[in-house]
């Protein structure tokens, strides 16, 4: 009889120390997002491509992104509008640029242009909200696969998916969703980081 009514208590018991086990450990996109957290700010290069609605548009850019400052992508192919740059505030991300031809338009009612993927891609693992993580191949690269949401300033849903190498840390795909519609892909071909990682290619 005594044996039968500390049954329940011992189930309890298991139950209470598997909810609670672990919870002071950081998952692995805890690990990795605390990288692009802290840093100073990082150089990268990807081909970056959009298609919306007959708006075809694809151009290989280079970015040293400065979080909460200013940060400047260039264009380094097509050749018609390679040395193209632009200034981009993550603030309001707005282009300062001279050139129409970088621009390209903006894409969605949130406007975001191509212009500004490979700095919203930082913004989105510095600061997003975490949705899904799981581990994931990418071209044969084991990588971790983090979705994050960043709600609009016209309260658009802004998804941003991103392919990070497990051994290096390092991004190797994103991609940017409005109001699920994947508006803009990455392709990441080189990264690193100012001050924590030397340069890795994708």
């Amino acid at each position: 009889m005594r044996l039968w009514k500390c049954v329940p208590m011992m189930t309890l018991l298991l139950l209470l120390s598997g909810c609670g086990g672990g919870g002071g450990e950081e998952t692995p996109a805890a690990d990795l997002r605390d990288r692009y957290h802290d840093m100073a700010g990082c150089t990268m290069e990807a081909a970056v491509s959009c298609d919306q609605e007959g708006l075809a548009w694809e151009a290989e850019l280079r970015c040293d992104y400065v979080p909460g400052g200013e940060s400047m992508v260039e264009v380094l192919a097509p050749e018609a509008v390679a040395g193209v740059r632009a200034v981009l505030r993550d603030t309001d991300w707005r282009l300062e640029y001279g050139e129409a031809s970088l621009n390209a338009g903006t894409l969605s009612e949130e406007e975001i242009s191509p212009a500004a993927c490979l700095p919203r891609l930082m913004s989105a693992l510095r600061d997003g909200w975490l949705l899904e993580e799981n581990e994931e191949e990418w071209n044969g690269r084991p990588c971790l696969r983090l979705t994050v949401d960043q709600t609009g300033v016209k309260d658009g849903k802004i998804l941003s998916t991103v392919w990070l190498d497990l051994e290096a840390g390092t991004p190797v795909r994103g991609e940017i969703a409005v109001d699920g519609e994947i508006i803009l892909t990455a392709d990441f071909t080189s990264f690193s980081f100012y001050d924590i990682m030397p340069e890795s290619g994708a």
